[in-house]
């Protein structure tokens, strides 16, 4: 299949998937999502494929959620909410990183941001350039998080060290996402390609069907009442004025208004 914002790769047991909006840093939108979806649904239903790679194009994995493609449609932010059609592309895709029988290396080659790094969270395993950057940056823009943010980031890192990187939205390299366990592992960015091809092909030499068992049973043993807290966060609607100003702020910032 032909795809515009995403390409796929195969090398034996091993697909890798690349964000192409690297114009945008790989931005979200809904029309990269939904192929992103396809492309992750066929992968799960080939029993002749052990682990998927996502990775990103250009400087970034993904800068989060395209904000000039959702001022564009006209969406109503004033919840803090970036709407169902994101919402559900985005969701539709996250489920599938996460229950898919074969093994995911989310491979952050550069920037990682919010919406970027709820989808790096998925992953069953995360490796980082050194020179990434990486934040959650909901409460700079007075977002809020609708795609697992709140129930994957502690899990890695503890409930503190969630908070303070989501109050405070602040940026931080690959060094230290490894050291307080966002990531396996930092490398410099001449080495992830390596480094995660080793790691794939060593995962993708073992059986799958163990992989698999042991993917869902790590699942449940981290996942305890996960659900309840994706679906609470999902559905609870907050009050958030500023949303609209600091969103029209930013974008002109970015020289993008229209």
């Amino acid at each position: 299949m032909t795809y515009q914002d995403i390409t796929v790769a195969r090398q034996d047991r091993v697909v890798s998937i690349t964000l192409n909006r690297p114009q945008a840093m790989n931005a979200l939108t809904t029309e990269l999502l939904g192929e992103l979806g396809e492309a992750l649904e066929a992968i799960a239903g080939d029993d002749g494929i052990s682990v998927m790679v996502l990775s990103g194009a250009g400087r970034a994995f993904s800068a989060g959620v395209d904000l000039k493609a959702l001022r564009a449609k006209g969406i109503d932010i004033s919840s803090g909410n970036v709407g169902d059609d994101l919402n559900n592309a985005a969701l539709r895709v996250l489920t599938l990183v996460e229950t898919m029988p074969q093994a995911t290396i989310a491979k952050v080659n550069g920037f990682c941001f919010t919406g970027g790094m709820e989808l790096m969270l998925a992953h069953d395993i995360a490796m980082v350039a050194e020179e990434a950057k990486l934040g959650d940056t909901h409460a700079i823009l007075g977002f809020r998080p609708s795609w697992g943010m709140t129930q994957r980031l502690p899990r890695r890192v503890g409930q503190m060290r969630a908070r303070e990187l989501s109050f405070t939205a602040r940026t931080f390299g690959g060094v230290e996402a490894a050291a307080i366990g966002l990531a396996l592992e930092a490398v410099p960015a001449a080495e992830l390609d390596a480094r995660v091809e080793t790691l794939a092909q060593a995962i993708a030499a073992n059986s799958p069907g163990a992989i698999a068992a042991y993917k869902d049973l790590y699942k449940q043993a981290e996942n305890a009442g996960l659900d309840d807290g994706l679906a609470y966060e999902r559905d609870t609607a907050y009050d958030i004025p500023d949303v609209g100003q600091r969103l029209a702020d930013f974008l002109d910032r970015l020289g993008g208004k229209s």
